[in-house]
């Protein structure tokens, strides 16, 4: 009887410290949330250290060692539509949107767009777009708790100038007339029948090569310098299934392995303009067409 009004009274007991290993996480995953009552700022993540130093939306500033601390470029280019397509380029660095609000981890967070200094909007990859009539963009790299990477006590961002206005859609109507200048030759009569022209050869224009091997391109991405209407061809064969993009003309070919795919446009916008693979998400040249 003792025996067992001694398990009996122990039972309660167990569970009790076993819901207490169990609300510790001991053997569990680890968790990025941060404890009741502290601030997103406070959260478990111990990365770096805390500055009294706040950005311009009261977030503190997270510094790490210059050499553990992230980098980020941009570049901003004209969209045929109006407005700038912004590309960043970051180092020891990725964006991880699935832990946004958790701890602050080294080498992961969001960035986040300053256009004329004001906060425009969050960017979770490489892409972002800003409207057009802005002058200057500022990227900055943040933790996953919102707080901002800093370096050697300064924020980790990077500030492009926008220089005027990108090129919007070609506007309408009709094409103005200019006057004939005074002694300039008459236009022939239709009875004369049309000037006697050289005859020419069509221009077939030009035509780039590439080759794509696991996530090398060759040639190395560069840009390709083209006039408004000339004739580019392009000639790529890669070692996967994927599909071909250019931006800004919505033109797009399906990749064989092994088999060369050729597609031809006529560069009639102005910009510049990005050549990439949808599947690998690889770069395989910049179109400028001036």
């Amino acid at each position: 009887m003792r025996a067992r009004r001694s398990s009996a009274a122990t039972a309660p007991l167990v569970l009790v410290l076993a819901a207490a290993l169990s609300l510790a996480g001991c053997g569990g995953r680890a968790t990025t949330h941060h404890k009741p009552g502290t601030s997103h700022q406070e959260a478990t993540g111990s990365s770096g250290t805390l500055l009294a130093a706040r950005d311009e939306g009261g977030r503190r500033l997270r510094e790490l060692p210059t050499a553990d601390a992230p980098t980020v470029r941009a570049e901003a280019r004209p969209d045929s539509e109006g407005g700038w397509n912004v590309h960043l380029t970051v180092e020891r660095f990725r964006f991880t949107p699935e832990s946004t609000g958790g701890a602050a981890l080294p080498g992961r967070g969001h960035a986040r767009l300053l256009v004329d200094g004001r906060e425009l909007t969050r960017l979770y990859g490489p892409w972002g777009y800003v409207p057009a009539g802005a002058h200057t963009l500022t990227v900055r790299l943040h933790a996953d708790d919102h707080t901002v990477w800093a370096a050697a006590g300064a924020p980790v961002q990077t500030t492009v100038r926008l220089n005027g206005t990108p090129t919007g859609a070609t506007p309408t109507g009709p094409t103005p007339t200019r006057p004939t200048p005074t002694g300039s030759a008459p236009p022939v009569p239709p009875s004369a029948g049309p000037r006697p022209t050289a005859s020419r050869t069509a221009d077939p224009g030009r035509t780039v090569t590439l080759t794509i091997s696991g996530k090398t391109v060759s040639p190395p991405p560069s840009r390709i310098e083209l006039k408004k209407g000339e004739r580019l061809t392009l000639r790529v064969t890669g070692d996967r299934a994927d599909t071909l993009h250019v931006h800004g003309y919505d033109r797009e070919l399906p990749l064989s392995p092994g088999t060369t795919a050729t597609l031809t446009l006529v560069a009639d916008r102005t910009g510049l303009f990005e050549v990439e693979t949808h599947g690998s998400g690889l770069l395989l040249t910049q179109l400028v067409v001036r």
